[in-house]
């Protein structure tokens, strides 16, 4: 039998097929360790045949089979060649993203066990040997025991001479590592609304694959999702669940868990590599039907898919920033054509492109306009930090957020503070001379730390000391700039001496249990406010906060980027559907130094479809997503002497193509990014605004051309961040 073998080498050079002779079992979708040259390297068998067209004595032998049952299911290489050709990277980089990493290097297997099981006690034990008379009876009594635990009781010698008299044997027992064992998992069956029900028929009759519920928050997507499941699980289908955040995957783990048990793994990259390997298996295995986690899940190794959910389908986490460029969408219709299933969008604030969809007819739009529990959205009060500032205010906090917070807290009732910059403060400045911290290795203001009192800069993670003078001028009047989450939970700690704190951000949690410990903690009530960045602004349900606060709420309004007032707009919706979702009635309060900004009034009145109206109109006119294609290639490389060199062909060849077909071609120019430099790489872009797709190809041909050594050139199909 011979073995068509993809390499696990992610080159253009070695992107083929090679053949190895191998065992008649061996399977497609099998992982092995092939010959290569002069190593002996991973391999993914993507079929194999009888017969070869190579001569027997060069075929070389597969050398090891790495699993007993094939990892890959046969949609991966379907999945493999579109992935490719989409994204015009190697297959096995293709192959790469439907197997754990841990996996490929081979640096996590199956765990075992060894555990004592008691078998009789007729046998001869010497009066002297007492350790094993006590053994033998605690084990009698126990019925079975870990084999370690044992030996460290009792001694390894005891047990050893109790097993070779036959009082015990010893069993070798796989152990499942499964996460987040303490989650509860109580369900009590809920009745569908009317509009939910409703909802939940409108997905099973319509005829189009892509489903867009676009309910306000607090509306109850959640339970038809639930539902939908249900339905596919029922008629022997399986189904994959997306979360934009790390974050919300143990609390949708436990409603999973609570409706379906051991039928729902998680899939994430915050789990232990052990834990991550059994899950995985127990989707392949077909023992989960259900995959639950962040953008990667999209890859789950699950068959006879019946749904693919995304919820918060706006978020931008659901793009790869790393080869494959991927667009979890794109991934996840793929997989649904593939398998004849449902995809699902669900938010409260749909992107502007799926609502365009939807609105068109593509998709199938499904609305929910009110709370499951019939409460109002909550009030947003607008505080103009302006002035405030006239006052004599220079704080972070404005007097209607202040008031409120008293009244909440007196009330008994929980906030949360919403602030989407970690850190002490945003950058540390000397007042005489204007001089900026910034990272030595990236074109970055440096953000200070209080807890370390350190400066760190949030892109390549480097700690610098916090100045004493400015190295520019000697001055010593270093001023903080900007307010980050440590300083709103000094400060509050100030305003309410006896209000309990929590803070929940990149610098506070850590391990795969760190956001759900702060969460939990909050949802038991020890903590009265919750202070956060954008990990606390979608999907948490706290029925005791009756109080949001949105500090800085301009920051996200001011980027140089066409979608930053649709960002801005579902990050104040997100966090203000925090607020009010049980009894009682919620508030809000929006910080801002432009209070007539009109995206900020759509916000406060809840009108998506007047924000959407009046977006797409602009964007519309000036030739922006989903009306044109905003594409960038980037050009990177520690050299850059090299860099330049090769914008310079980029440049110039892009530029013959839009000689060719000039109305093809909105804008286009070159330019240094945003952000010049990161860790250490100098950033270099052409950018352009293209009426349609049909040139990516050819832009992609120009990126591999220019790829070489040091400098790499990838191309950014309407990126989500532009600097």
């Amino acid at each position: 039998m011979f073995a068509q073998v993809i390499v696990d080498v992610a080159h253009s050079q070695v992107d083929k097929i090679f053949e190895y002779s191998c065992p008649d079992d061996l399977k497609t979708g099998s992982r092995v360790k092939v010959p290569f040259g002069n190593r002996v390297i991973d391999g993914f068998v993507i079929g194999v045949s009888r017969t070869s067209v190579f001569p027997p004595e060069k075929i070389k032998p597969v050398a090891e089979i790495y699993d007993e049952s094939p990892a890959l299911v046969p949609e991966c290489f379907s999945l493999m060649e579109r992935i490719s050709r989409r994204y015009r990277v190697p297959k096995a980089a293709s192959l790469r993203l439907f197997i754990p990493s841990e996996m490929r290097l081979g640096r996590v297997h199956e765990s075992f066990r060894r555990f004592a099981v008691y078998v009789t006690a007729d046998v001869k034990i010497s009066k002297a040997a007492k350790k094993q008379t006590e053994a033998l009876a605690y084990l009698k009594e126990k019925g079975e025991e870990d084999f370690a635990a044992l030996c460290e009781k009792f001694g390894r010698g005891a047990i050893n001479s109790l097993a070779e008299k036959g009082a015990l044997k010893i069993e070798k027992r796989k152990i499942v590592r499964s996460p987040f064992k303490g989650l509860p998992e109580d369900y009590s069956g809920k009745i569908l609304t009317p509009a939910q029900q409703s909802a939940l028929e409108s997905i099973e009759k319509t005829d189009k694959r892509v489903n867009l519920i676009h309910g306000v928050t607090g509306s109850g997507k959640t339970e038809i999702y639930l539902s939908v499941i249900a339905r596919e699980i029922a008629r022997g289908r399986s189904a994959i669940f997306l979360v934009p955040e790390i974050s919300l995957t143990p609390q949708m783990l436990s409603q999973l868990r609570a409706r379906f048990g051991g039928a729902a793994a998680i899939l994430h990259s915050g789990l232990s590599s052990g834990e991550r390997f059994d899950e995985w298996w127990r989707l392949r295995s077909g023992e989960a039907k259900i995959a639950i986690g962040a953008r990667s899940a999209v890859f789950a190794p699950l068959e006879n898919i019946g749904a693919i959910i995304i919820d918060e389908e706006h978020d931008s986490s659901y793009f790869s920033e790393t080869a494959p460029r991927y667009s979890t969408f794109d991934v996840a219709l793929m997989r649904a054509e593939y398998n004849g299933a449902k995809l699902i969008l669900g938010s409260a604030t749909p992107s502007v492109e799926s609502y365009a969809q939807a609105a068109d007819g593509k998709f199938n739009l499904i609305t929910l306009e009110e709370r499951i529990n019939g409460k109002p959205l909550p009030e947003i009060i607008i505080a103009d930090m302006r002035k405030e500032v006239r006052r004599g205010n220079n704080t972070a906090f404005s007097s209607a957020l202040r008031e409120e917070l008293d009244a909440a807290l007196s009330a008994g009732n929980q906030a949360i503070i919403f602030l989407n910059r970690r850190g002490y403060s945003r950058t540390v400045l000397c007042r005489d001379c204007g001089y900026t911290a910034k990272c030595e290795n990236c074109d970055v203001t440096l953000t200070y730390h209080s807890e370390e009192n350190c400066l760190k800069c949030h892109y390549c993670g480097a700690k610098y000391r916090m100045l004493s003078a400015c190295p520019d001028c000697g001055g010593k009047h270093i001023l903080y700039n900007g307010t980050g989450t440590q300083r709103v939970v000094s400060d509050l700690k100030s305003m309410f001496p006896a209000a309990r704190i929590l803070r929940m951000d990149n610098d506070t949690v850590t391990g795969k249990d760190g956001h759900y410990k702060i969460l939990k903690q909050f949802s038991d009530r020890q903590a009265d406010i919750l202070v956060g960045t954008q990990m606390i602004a979608k999907g948490h349900d706290f029925p005791s906060v009756t109080l949001v606060g949105i500090l800085d709420a301009d920051m996200s309004l001011h980027f140089s980027d066409y979608r930053s007032g649709e960002r801005t707009f579902q990050l104040i919706t997100q966090v203000a559907g925090r607020s009010g979702r049980a009894g009682e009635a919620g508030k809000v309060v929006l910080q801002t130094c432009s209070p007539d900004d009109y995206i900020l009034r759509y916000a406060v009145n809840y009108d998506y479809k007047g924000f959407f109206g009046n977006e797409t109109a602009m964007r519309k006119a000036s030739g922006y997503p989903p009306y044109a294609l905003i594409c960038r290639i980037m050009v990177t490389s520690e050299d850059n002497a090299a860099a330049l060199e090769a914008l310079k062909g980029v440049y110039t060849d892009v530029g013959g193509l839009r000689g060719q077909r000039p109305d093809k071609f909105i804008f286009m120019n070159k330019m240094h990014s945003p952000v010049k430099k990161i860790q250490g790489r100098h950033r270099y872009q052409v950018l352009m605004r293209l009426t349609d797709g049909e040139l990516l190809e050819k832009l992609y041909d120009i990126s591999l051309k220019y790829t070489s050594g040091d400098t790499l050139v990838y191309v950014e199909e309407n990126p989500v961040n532009l600097s």
